[in-house]
């Protein structure tokens, strides 16, 4: 059996609960009160975890890993599928014996499955003293003063502002070689089988200075690689205003029409309008050193500006993850995914033409409401024009409050969605072992990130079209440095190989 190894950063099964620690000390008026944070979801739970520590370390808390120390456990939460929820219920029924013990614990649930739930959590759940939405952090000493005054908390409140633009994120858990940086929240897409929208509001992107600010100040400290996190992270754009922040519909317009035609080398920093092509750019030139990764993107939105951009720098890894759900275009239409099965393919060769060797991933819904054997052999069809490196493949899993659960039924028998998955699952176990088998030969420019899981004989470290490579440890390279690899052999998505001495 082969092992089917999904790299991508986006939803990392690895890090699931995985608890955060701070280790330096802070001082405050909650000097010595412990805090406890378990994220679950993806990558924009763990970055906003570290917004949160940011915030309480402000106020003298200090982190552990070990949930029976704290004084405040907060677990992030997941929305976008049923077993995450699942899981969190659960660790919340673990945390009820922690209390016991300790009855002046605080307990609270952040994130998108606080915001989707909100009261519901404090009526059901009894040991959860405080609720906090994405967008209602900065309001977490305060909730928690209510609590400790002795009573419940909630802040479910939807910003159409809130960017935490001027929090510095403490790095918790880090290896001090990748970090994320948020650019964006919220969505305004309107895909029917997503809760994304109603648990982080509408979009709003952060001023790309206070990004370009973040990256220059990670490379300083020594990061080497940045990931750039949106939910739809095309859709970036920062409408300069030297009063309201926002340009008229007028301006607005012209300015579009500048940026388009004009490409990425507009005056970017001094541009009316910036959108992703040009923050892209923007943190590209902040050193040739610094690996620039972004996700994820929309099929709707992803344009040439971004691929020529991609193209022109070399530290803009050759990776892009582009979910398209299903191959289907009815189903899509369903799905209010904004774009038809040619639309998706004519991205696909856009990529291929203007970026060359470039890794694609994708997301995959099998089972979705109505969806005929036929319908899916589309998605099937998909996937053998594609043949994607990496891929996440879920069965449909109806989520309350989204269009897809008001509109359509969940028609679709559960042992069909299982059977239409392992078939998916299979095609992209054949594509993933393809694409790694066609690395070998080459040379790949990796950066180290640290031991392998498996051997602290080897090192570890992402390829630029984001495939983990595997190298033996030498003296003369370390964690944080580039070495070339010459691939001699790889599994499903591994890639393993000897470092080729670079010549002075």
């Amino acid at each position: 059996m082969m092992d089917l190894v999904l790299p991508d950063k986006v939803h990392d099964e690895s890090r699931q609960g995985e608890a955060l620690v701070l280790e330096q000390p802070v001082t405050g008026k909650n000097n010595g009160r412990k805090l406890y944070i378990e994220s679950y979801g993806c990558a924009m739970n763990f970055s906003d975890s570290e917004i949160v520590a940011s915030i309480l370390a402000e106020q003298g808390f200090e982190t552990t890993g070990d949930h029976n120390m704290a004084d405040v456990i907060f677990i992030n939460t997941c929305s976008i599928r049923e077993n995450a929820e699942t899981r969190v219920r659960n660790r919340l029924k673990e945390f009820a014996i922690t209390k016991v013990k300790n009855p002046g614990l605080v307990v609270g649930v952040l994130g998108c499955m606080a915001e989707r739930l909100k009261s519901k959590f404090l009526e059901e759940e009894k040991l959860v003293d405080v609720v906090v939405g994405p967008d209602a952090y900065r309001d977490l000493p305060n909730l928690i003063d209510q609590v400790d005054s002795g009573q419940k908390a909630v802040n479910v409140l939807l910003s159409r502002e809130e960017t935490y633009a001027d929090i510095s994120p403490v790095r918790l858990n880090s290896n001090g070689i990748n970090a994320f940086v948020s650019i964006m929240r919220g969505c305004d897409n309107m895909c029917s089988f997503c809760v994304v929208p109603f648990t982080r509001g509408r979009e709003r992107s952060r001023d790309p200075q206070s990004i370009v600010a973040e990256c220059t100040d990670l490379f300083d400290k020594g990061y080497r690689e940045v990931t750039l996190l949106g939910q739809n992270v095309d859709s970036y754009k920062w409408k300069k205003s030297s009063e309201s922040g926002v340009l008229s519909s007028e301006l607005e317009a012209q300015t579009d029409q500048k940026v388009s035609s004009t490409g990425p080398n507009l005056g970017v920093a001094d541009a009316p309008v910036t959108n992703f092509a040009n923050l892209l750019e923007m943190v590209a030139l902040i050193n040739p050193d610094l690996r620039v990764r972004f996700s994820t993107s929309h099929p709707k939105d992803i344009t040439d500006e971004v691929l020529y951009t991609i193209a022109k720098y070399d530290n803009i890894c050759n990776y892009i993850h582009l979910p398209v759900q299903s191959g289907n275009t009815r189903i899509l239409d369903l799905m209010n995914r904004t774009y038809d099965r040619d639309w998706y393919i004519n991205r696909i060769d856009a990529i291929r033409r203007i970026i060359g060797d470039c890794a694609i991933s994708t997301d995959v819904i099998t089972g979705f409401c109505t969806e005929t054997d036929e319908e899916h052999a589309d998605t099937v069809s998909m996937m053998d024009y594609v043949k994607y490196d990496f891929a996440y493949m879920f069965k449909y899993s109806e989520r309350p409050g989204t269009l897809a659960a008001k509109r359509y039924a969940d028609d679709i028998p559960e042992e069909v969605k299982q059977k239409r998955l392992t078939e998916i699952v299979a095609k992209q176990q054949e594509y993933s072992y393809y694409r790694a088998q066609a690395r070998i030969g080459k040379i790949e420019k990796v950066l180290i990130e640290g031991f392998s899981k498996k051997s602290k004989n080897d090192y570890c470290g992402r390829s630029d079209q984001n495939a983990m490579v595997i190298f033996p440890v030498a003296d003369n390279y370390k964690p944080g440095q580039y070495v070339n690899v010459l691939i001699e052999r790889t599994t499903t998505a591994t890639l393993i190989g000897q470092v080729i001495p670079q010549t002075p």
